[in-house]
């Protein structure tokens, strides 16, 4: 996986971030997301790192990077603070200005990031998302039961922590086998990784990441709620799950203002189950002129 890609970490102010660099051009900057880690990108990564620079990092408290000590604010994991990382790291790679692509948590990092520093977002992807604000803001049954876990991870204490880190392997499996349509697309030596670092402290940090999105998020959101995404934004989904319940094209107008987007027919892991149509995709869009 990731072959003539290197491998970097990079001190931030709060915490170190592992990623894997590769290929020459304008930058993109890849956010992975939960239960993943920057691994779910290798069947995309190196086909875009034919023309483009391509950043795949891991977030805070996920894969190889730090974890940083939270509180009951929630804080340490806020989308703020996530993206605020990643901005560092490129920064410090050299990049003032990048394309952003972001699957699940990750596109909710993405998201952030290009309200709170637009200048440096040329052009945003996001994979399989509704916005935070709106799936809380349109709970139902059928809601609720697609986003069981994030009122199971958001529990206080360490509830969640110990029931999953009791068979964390029957977990992930668990979530792969439901959030995936197609059989095979995830493959052995991925999962392998996302096993391996599917740790004790990992497995609080993602709880974490969870409550801020609960919490923190929320109120930030609520202040920029007025406040568009102004880059061009492409909206990718699964047609069969959670996008599927909403109107994504409307939802996210509200959002942003210049957007364009479809479904796959694939489940959650969009760039791993169809990698040839999430690549020509992107290429496509950032191809264009603006």
């Amino acid at each position: 996986m990731f072959e003539g890609f290197c491998r970097k970490r990079i001190s931030t102010r709060e915490t170190v971030i592992n990623l894997r660099q590769g290929g020459d051009g304008p930058a993109i900057l890849f956010l992975h997301g939960y239960p993943q880690t920057h691994v779910m990108w290798h069947k995309v990564a190196p086909l875009l790192a034919e023309g483009y620079t391509v950043v795949c990092p891991d977030l805070r408290g996920y894969g190889d990077s730090g974890a940083p000590a939270s509180d009951d604010t929630h804080l340490a994991y806020s989308k703020r603070s996530m993206a605020q990382d990643q901005v560092e790291v490129m920064q410090a790679l050299g990049f003032e200005k990048f394309a952003v692509i972001g699957h699940d948590r990750g596109a909710r990092v993405a998201h952030r990031m290009s309200l709170d520093h637009p200048e440096k977002v040329t052009k945003l992807t996001l994979l399989d998302i509704v916005p935070t604000r709106t799936v809380f803001a349109s709970i139902d049954r059928e809601v609720a039961s697609d986003h069981y876990h994030w009122f199971f991870l958001i529990q206080p204490g360490d509830l969640p922590e110990r029931l999953i880190g009791s068979a964390p392997d029957f977990y992930l499996e668990w979530i792969f086998s439901r959030w995936c349509n197609t059989p095979g697309s995830l493959t052995h030596k991925a999962c392998d990784e996302y096993r391996r670092c599917f740790d004790a402290a990992t497995i609080h940090a993602t709880c974490e990441d969870y409550r801020a999105g609960a919490t923190i998020d929320l109120i930030h959101d609520e202040v920029d709620r007025v406040r568009q995404v102004t880059c061009p934004l492409l909206l990718l989904w699964s047609e069969t799950g959670t996008g599927a319940t909403y109107d994504m094209l409307s939802v996210w107008k509200t959002y942003a203002t210049n957007v364009r987007g479809r479904a796959l027919d694939c489940g959650h892991f969009l760039a791993e189950e169809r990698p040839a149509e999430v690549v020509a995709e992107i290429q496509y869009f950032l191809g264009e002129a603006e």
